[in-house]
């Protein structure tokens, strides 16, 4: 592309816009409109709300006469991490949102679990003890009803009266295709951009345009730097396909006369996104079409809530695991655990632990999986398998690091090579470390997978997880998992 075109590359809140990320957008409404707001709803969940948590906590002590200590100290630490980690700051910050219920109810959940999380803390080190129990139930109560009125006053001051400091622009969309028409319907749908669609700009008629009504299609492509200079058109947003190459170039070439900022959508039909997104390297810009979800900070968020939920999670269940031993011991010959080769994150091979259900101890290049009735199964195979007992060593692989609690299952390496070669994308799974549960599981595609439609729709899934990660979405895995394992007729 010409070097002196003057060409400004898009912001990321633009990219949820285009068609070619239909399969993010499409599956969840909420990821364009966070866009518009990520600013404000990052400042509020990095730094506000945890600073408003503590400050009701210590606001408390004074009409509950508790006097500050070390414990104190430490439970406010804990509380101002867990509501930076589990808290969803936009909840009142999406513009345009037609259920703002919602967005309270991801709150609610977000604040039930920082309170489940300190108590849960407190419980296992002892920490509950030294607190005052009516204090801490006022605090519990007070704080999230603080951070609702914080966030409407944030609300009224930074979005609803956001027009009386920032001018209405023009924008116009060059190449009304389905691209072109999204960002359109984006900008109509959300008024606090204070942005004014005049109409597309297009070299084909209105009976070669879907969905464009008469009035919207305001001239062909060479009559553009005209229009722009005599309306004062502020911006404009490119969204022809990668193929018309020349047409860019000579339409920027025409803009070079007018003061308008261009913003260009990429064609990205030709890609299946995976966390797609903007990027500079040492100032270059770059466009990411296939990246893991665990990057920055949602990869310390990921990181971290998988160390607590280990932990959390050994501490409650050792017992079983215990029991689970000592009758995987006694019932059949052989070692208690069961250590096999998968692909980790980005194909590093890992051992991964599992209870030993079968007599036999496959980790070569030809793998057999487990199927109904089968007759390798020891005398208690069937029923770990069945209930996932046999997975609970897991919980270690995670806390090395070398799992996470949901993510893509991990399939014997001989399972991968041979799957890699007739499933298009299915090494893309392995861009993040695998999960001892995971989407595709919770939908119906946990056990044998006999068939290649199988092994399709479960990779389908996994990847769906990628393009649409959130710590919601893993609590919700996570949930779904533990209410499903005893009526799963999948697994043997």
């Amino acid at each position: 592309m010409n070097a002196n075109a003057d060409l400004i590359l898009p912001a990321p809140a633009v990219l949820p816009l285009q068609p070619g990320v239909a399969q993010l957008a499409g599956r969840d409404q909420r990821f364009g409109q966070l866009a518009n707001a990520a600013p404000i709803a990052s400042f509020c969940k990095t730094f506000l709300d945890p600073v408003v948590v503590v400050a009701v906590f210590y606001l408390l002590a004074i009409p509950f006469e508790v006097a500050w200590n070390g414990y104190l100290l430490v439970w406010a630490a804990l509380a101002f991490l867990l509501t930076s980690l589990l808290l969803d700051g936009s909840f009142l910050f999406v513009p345009g949102i037609s259920r703002p219920l919602m967005g309270v109810g991801r709150f609610t959940a977000g604040w039930l679990c920082v309170v489940a999380a300190l108590w849960l803390l407190g419980r296992f080190s002892g920490f509950n003890a030294y607190l005052y129990p009516p204090f801490m139930i006022a605090w519990v109560v007070a704080a999230p009803l603080t951070l609702l009125a914080v966030h409407l006053l944030f609300r009224t001051l930074l979005l609803n009266r956001r027009g009386d400091l920032v001018a209405t622009r023009r924008a116009i969309v060059v190449g009304a295709n389905p691209a072109g028409q999204a960002l359109a319907q984006k900008i109509r749908d959300n008024p606090e951009l204070k942005l004014e669609f005049l109409g597309y700009f297009d070299d084909r008629g209105l009976d070669r345009l879907d969905r464009v009504q008469e009035g919207e299609l305001l001239g062909r492509l060479e009559h553009l730097a005209a229009y722009a200079k005599e309306h004062n058109v502020h911006q404009i947003y490119v969204s022809l396909p990668m193929t018309s190459q020349p047409r860019v170039l000579a339409l920027l070439e025409d803009l070079k006369d007018s003061t308008s900022s261009i913003y260009f959508l990429p064609d990205f039909f030709v890609c299946d996104l995976i966390q797609a997104r903007f990027d500079h390297v040492a100032g270059i810009p770059v466009v990411a079409v296939c990246e893991s979800p665990f990057v920055g900070m949602s990869g310390i968020v990921k990181r971290v809530s998988d160390i607590v939920l280990a932990l959390l999670i050994l501490a409650l269940i050792w017992p079983i695991m215990l029991g689970v031993a000592i009758a995987v011991k006694f019932t059949s010959a052989g070692p208690v655990l069961f250590k096999q080769r998968r692909y980790g994150a980005d194909g590093q091979s890992i051992l991964v632990y599992k209870f030993r259900s079968m007599t036999v101890m496959e980790d070569g290049d030809k793998v057999t999986q487990a199927k109904k009735n089968d007759q390798r199964l020891t005398p208690i195979g069937g029923f770990i398998r069945k209930t996932s007992l046999d997975e609970l060593p897991q919980f270690i692989n995670v806390l090395e690091g070398k799992m996470s609690i949901v993510g893509p299952r991990p399939h014997a390496n001989a399972h991968n090579e041979m799957y890699r070669k007739l499933i298009p994308g299915y090494m893309i799974r392995h861009k993040v470390k695998p999960g001892i549960t995971g989407w595709a599981q919770v939908n119906g595609y946990r056990g044998e997978t006999d068939t290649i439609d199988k092994m399709q729709r479960r990779i389908e899934f996994d990847l769906d997880y990628l393009r649409n990660w959130s710590f919601w979405l893993d609590l919700k895995i996570v949930l779904q998992t533990a209410t499903s394992m005893l009526r799963d007729k999948h697994a043997y």
